[in-house]
């Protein structure tokens, strides 16, 4: 399983890598204003209808469904159960991306009423949504795909697509002189990029002889799906109304404060996806297996193998986000028409988002103790209750703090539902943390105490040192500052763990 999540993981880098380089290039051409604001709002409907049908609610009922159907019945029933969910994902997703076309500005209306008194930024929005949704379509057949595939144990296929996103996205930018603006040639890339992501996982499946059709749906077979299914709509949902609510105050402030926020959570989302998402992607299915053939024991013990590697690999990105942010984004976006002023507000946002990763990486891997189990409702309620009083403080913080105070809202949002998550799973016995979670959980905290010194005195000699290279100062001191981190980071983390007598392979073992 470890072998998998590293494979995960390890792709999952690389395309955080490709989009890093991809939002660069948009910070240098768009800069932070009206053109990538607009940009920003219209990827947010289609990545958050992603996120809640898609890859979030649907692989939380689809994969246990189809996980127990390959181990209790065989290829064939399973083969029908999924190509009955594909007909009625195509179907649905036809019908909503035609609604989101004829009402396309009520709906960017409802998202960023802070356009209303801005009619040539909110008439942008409104043609580059219209340009960006067809992408929900590719990716929620993309994230059924990508469900067969993992609960088939190939992972690397959809863990590789989304570089075909950052790749295509910068085609699209490398000839924006063929586009009306910087905007729309993006929009077109982020459309075109779904295409060929959803293309190459169907080339995937036909390999391995699954999804290889439509079948026409029977209520019988897809009833456990769909009751599986609501619940775990409204749980995935409410982190999402959440970025909802970001979008809407955030577009009541002055120009640049979507593009803020939007360039920090590009950054905050690295290790997210590296490491938070791989975890879960490949926990879930192994979960489900497991507990599908009576190995309570086993499933437990992955569970907790992975919470311990995930808070390890966590740890560096959550100190250096609340100890150097300013640095960070100075150094990876701060050229061309991205401004020093930019990198201050963005840096800022950063750091208020960072006080909650480790709380984000995590939730994931708590959530498979009820999803794995089939039992979506109860990190339904979580969620909701963790949204209520995200929303609640967001609301509050928003006047004095701003774009910060929408981060801070949203990182007190993700302690609560880890929390809660936490705690029940501890209640109803549907996790055990052993002693190599405890273990691994002590080296990280003295070899992040070890860290923290490194950013905070080491910044101004990295810095002084990136001076000599003039422009880019800032990218060289990060580069140092990183490269030395991650030496006493990794040798503290290595030595305690080998003090207390945990051996890397007990920790790769499943």
């Amino acid at each position: 399983m470890i072998r998998n999540l590293l494979s995960v993981g390890g792709f999952t880098l690389l395309s955080r890598i490709t989009g890093f380089l991809s939002v660069a290039m948009q910070s240098a051409i768009m800069g932070a204003g009206v053109v990538s604001d607009a940009f920003f709002i219209a990827q947010r409907l289609p990545n958050s209808f992603r996120s809640i049908f898609g890859e979030g609610a649907f692989n939380a009922a689809f994969i246990p469904s189809y996980a127990k159907a390959l181990e209790q019945e065989g290829d064939e029933p399973a083969e029908e159960f999924a190509g009955e969910v594909y007909t009625l994902l195509l179907a649905s997703q036809i019908i909503l991306l035609l609604l989101v076309w004829a009402f396309t500005p009520a709906f960017v209306g409802l998202l960023a009423p802070g356009l209303d008194d801005r009619p040539e930024k909110f008439d942008l929005a409104v043609s580059l949504t219209r340009i960006t949704f067809p992408y929900l379509l590719f990716m929620t057949l993309f994230a059924l795909h990508m469900g067969a595939l993992n609960a088939n144990g190939r992972f690397a296929l959809p863990a590789f697509a989304p570089n075909l996103m950052n790749l295509t996205v910068m085609a699209a930018l490398a000839v924006a002189f063929l586009f009306p603006n910087a905007g729309y040639a993006a929009s077109w890339g982020v459309t075109i990029s779904g295409a060929l992501e959803l293309g190459l996982l169907m080339w995937g499946a036909r390999q391995i002889g699954v999804l290889r059709g439509l079948r026409r749906p029977h209520w019988p077979r897809v009833r456990e799906f769909f009751t599986r299914l609501g619940p775990a709509v409204i749980g995935s949902a409410s982190p999402q109304i959440a970025v909802f609510a970001d979008t809407i105050l955030s577009s009541m402030l002055a120009d640049g404060g979507v593009s803020s926020i939007s360039y920090a959570d590009r950054l905050y989302q690295l290790p997210v996806g590296v490491i938070g998402i791989a975890a879960g992607t490949v926990l879930l299915p192994e979960m489900s297996r497991r507990l599908a053939a009576g190995d309570v024991a086993g499933a437990h013990q992955a569970q907790s193998r992975t919470m311990a590697l995930t808070i390890a690999l966590a740890a560096p990105f959550f100190i250096a986000f609340d100890t150097i942010p300013e640095l960070i984004v100075a150094g990876l976006f701060m050229r061309g028409k991205f401004t020093a002023a930019d990198a201050y507000a963005a840096g800022d946002v950063l750091a208020a988002y960072g006080a909650g990763l480790m709380a984000l990486v995590l939730i994931a891997s708590a959530r498979a103790s009820f999803q794995s189990r089939g039992d979506t409702s109860t990190p339904m309620k979580i969620a909701l209750a963790a949204l209520a009083v995200n929303v609640a403080m967001k609301v509050v913080l928003f006047q004095p703090l701003g774009a910060v105070g929408l981060a801070t809202a949203t990182s007190i949002g993700l302690w609560i539902n880890l929390g809660a998550l936490v705690a029940v799973a501890i209640a109803w016995r549907y996790i055990d943390f052993d002693d190599i979670f405890a273990k691994a959980l002590g080296a990280t905290f003295v070899a992040g105490a070890l860290l923290a010194p490194v950013a905070i005195y080491g910044r101004g000699p990295a810095l002084a040192l990136g001076r000599r290279f003039g422009s880019e100062a800032n990218l060289v001191a990060l580069m140092v500052l990183g490269l030395v981190g991650a030496l006493v980071y990794g040798a503290a983390l290595v030595g305690v763990l080998h003090l207390a007598g945990v051996r890397l392979t007990n920790l790769r073992r499943r």
